[in-house]
């Protein structure tokens, strides 16, 4: 293998590059607690007393203008020729992101009238700077943090773990290392499995004359429609865990999983075979020797279990099972640092290297996210008000809602936004976090299968293809990739609709 060949210095010079990133994002996330933390004490001197009520005025219409704006530079942005590569760069995600927020508070502290329920205190602002202040403590101290820790956990210790080999792309080696991939997902995150799987699978298909095909589907199953069984598995239902969702409640979606993901790989093999037998002779000979799956640093898995008993047992709003104690806040969320430093410090460095390893994809979700979970604030309040007047009053109606939403924007605040809306909706049945257990199933469903639809659904969609694109496998344009969804994921959705959600 070529990291063989690195030496030790090269090697220890990585090591520090990734303890000194290591250090850089928790000192980040120290100064945001601190500053914002700070600025809200100090503008909310009124927000305990018993006096303030909260006024939930709906924000005006333009309020969400800078939500839209973040969101339609996202979608559009990558797309145009003149702005693409000005958009790759962090900084410039980053300054967009930031301006929209500021736009965001500056509504909520010079012109909203009403105040604002504090998560923190569970108390109420002030009208004024107050609310702007509490606003911005909502959105970055009690939602941002514990949604980008998990995802920087996830991300930085399966980046550590390698799998070699050199296999031949048959139709059934290919079947099994997407369906691998896809059950994984939920358990190390969609991004995690991604990054964990697309080198075994690019490797194995690098002859192939048709091999685009492979990569899309793996985009459909492992970077999405296999992440729905545990919060850790998609970024959208990790938000609905921090608005109270149970954590193991996803794993009753297993019936939709196992129909979704079974749909696609079975026409994937279907799809895969036919091309298989229009392959030279030549492609269909495994060239040099062939070499089984190995993992290497597989005591990370020991860290991602650590990761995932965190978020399941460490939650700050229950008590630890079998007793009464509570976590306190951020506990869950310095433990997951902990056993992302443990990753970074006792894991070879070479298999970093050997996985392209580096911090910018998920600082691109740092930047972009830092101002989502602002400027969606309006939004969400305004669907609290109102979401029960949108006419959607059957759980197909909030998948395909979510779903169609979902595949042109991020999926994880279009989550969040229909959440919001079926909390204010009363139906009979069960409930789950205030929601009703029917809209929760196809609101879940619908941002995490649809996600797929487009590479601007979920963050991994876009890293596949620049990784894919990087081995010189030409991958379809926005528009090409639709194709595929609209022949493969659509139909899939439509029997998961029937079956499950009438």
């Amino acid at each position: 293998m070529e990291t063989t060949t690195l030496n030790a210095g090269k090697l220890n010079s990585i090591r520090e590059k990734l303890m000194m990133g290591f250090a850089a994002i928790v000192l980040c996330y120290a100064f945001l607690w601190v500053a914002v933390l700070a600025a809200h004490v100090s503008h909310s001197h009124g927000s305990a007393d018993a006096a303030v009520v909260v006024n939930s005025i709906t924000p005006a219409v333009a309020s969400v203008v800078p939500f839209a704006v973040l969101l339609g530079c996202i979608a559009i942005l990558p797309v145009i020729p003149r702005t693409v590569h000005w958009w790759e760069n962090n900084w410039n995600r980053l300054t967009v992101s930031l301006s929209c927020a500021g736009a965001t508070l500056a509504y909520y502290g010079f012109f909203y009238q009403g105040t604002i329920s504090n998560h923190l205190t569970h108390g109420a602002s002030v009208p004024g700077i107050s609310t702007a202040m509490t606003v911005l403590a909502n959105a970055w101290l009690v939602e941002y943090i514990p949604f980008l820790t998990l995802l920087f956990s996830l991300y930085v210790i399966s980046g550590g773990i390698v799998i070699e080999g050199s296999m031949l792309g048959r139709p059934a080696v290919n079947c099994g290392l997407i369906g691998i991939g896809t059950v994984m997902a939920s358990f190390v995150g969609t991004t995690g499995a991604a990054m964990l799987m697309i080198r075994p699978l690019l490797r194995a298909n690098a002859d192939r004359k048709y091999n685009v095909h492979t990569i899309v589907f793996f985009i459909f199953t492992v970077c999405n429609t296999g992440g729905c069984l545990l919060p850790i598995g998609d970024p959208p239902l990790f938000l609905g865990f921090l608005r109270g969702v149970a954590f193991e409640w996803t794993l009753s979606l297993w019936p939709m999983w196992l129909l979704m993901n079974g749909t696609l790989i079975a026409l994937y093999f279907a799809l895969d075979t036919v091309l298989w037998r229009r392959e030279s002779p030549d492609v269909k000979v495994h060239k040099g020797q062939k070499e089984k799956l190995r993992l290497k640093g597989g005591l990370n898995l020991l860290w991602l279990t650590g990761v995932v008993l965190a978020v399941a047992t460490l939650d700050p709003s229950r008590p630890f099972p079998g007793t009464h104690w509570h976590p306190p806040l951020y506990y869950r969320e310095v433990v997951m640092f902990a056993f992302t430093a443990l990753s970074l410090w006792l894991t070879s460095n070479a298999f970093r290297v050997a996985n392209s390893f580096n911090y910018d994809a998920i600082l691109e979700v740092a930047a972009l996210f830092l101002g989502i979970f602002v400027c969606m604030q309006p939004a969400v309040q305004m669907l609290n008000n109102y979401g029960c007047h949108l006419g959607l009053d059957a759980p197909w109606k909030y998948f395909w809602a979510t779903g169609l939403l979902s595949s042109c924007l991020d999926n994880a605040p279009t989550y969040v936004v229909f959440f919001e809306t079926a909390k204010t909706c009363v139906v009979p049945g069960p409930t789950v976090a205030g929601v009703s257990e029917s809209y929760l199933i196809a609101i879940s469903l619908g941002a995490v299968f649809l996600g797929a639809m487009t590479y601007l659904g979920n963050g991994p969609n876009l890293m596949i293809k620049a990784i894919a694109e990087s081995q010189r496998v030409k991958m379809p344009s926005f528009f090409g990739y639709m194709i595929y969804s609209c022949a493969a994921l659509l139909p899939a959705a439509i029997l998961v609709t029937l079956v499950f959600l009438r």
